[in-house]
């Protein structure tokens, strides 16, 4: 018997924590790390999920270092959290192509949180949050290291289109 998963279902879409500039950089974008504070920064973004009571069921990260130690940050924070994929293909994904990753999750999953880049995340959320959504002018002109946009998804995830979630939050974590 399979249990039916609560609606809505969430959706969390987090960029990265603040990152050394790419003129400070060894090596490409791909390699560059979070900053100290961006490490602080992190492990308070997931000290908020967690006062959320959120636990994510699925973690996509792109494979990028910033986002793969902003992920380390945010998983000690959390009581619990379900599978991990690092992916390659978020590293430079568009906001369809992150779209068309989450219409593949498994209809069992309950909250899936991301973590990538901007201008990604922000046009994700846009592309994403129904005309009703309360928090939509937040994403309207990007965001900052570190937030992230809450959403609930009243679709399976196979059936998740433009303007088919509802952008509750967008909750900014500042740099020290």
């Amino acid at each position: 018997m399979t249990v039916p998963v609560p609606v809505p279902r969430t959706l969390v879409l987090m960029r990265h924590a603040s990152a050394q500039p790419w003129a400070d950089a060894d090596g490409s974008d791909h390699d560059r790390e979070l900053t100290s504070a961006g490490l602080r920064q992190a492990a308070a973004a997931g000290r908020a999920l967690a006062g959320r009571g959120f636990s994510p069921d699925l973690v996509l990260v792109s494979s990028a270092v910033r986002t793969r130690q902003t992920w380390e940050q945010v998983a000690a924070g959390l009581p619990r959290h379900g599978d991990v994929e690092v992916r390659d293909d978020l590293y430079d994904a568009d906001a369809g192509d992150v779209a068309g990753l989450l219409t593949e999750v498994d209809d069992a999953v309950a909250t899936v949180l991301v973590i990538g880049h901007e201008p990604v995340i922000s046009s994700l959320a846009r592309r994403l949050a129904s005309a009703g959504s309360s928090a939509a002018h937040l994403v309207a002109a990007g965001v900052p290291t570190a937030t992230r946009c809450v959403l609930e998804v009243d679709s399976p995830w196979s059936d998740l289109a433009p303007r088919g979630a509802d952008l509750v939050a967008v909750d900014r974590t500042p740099t020290d």
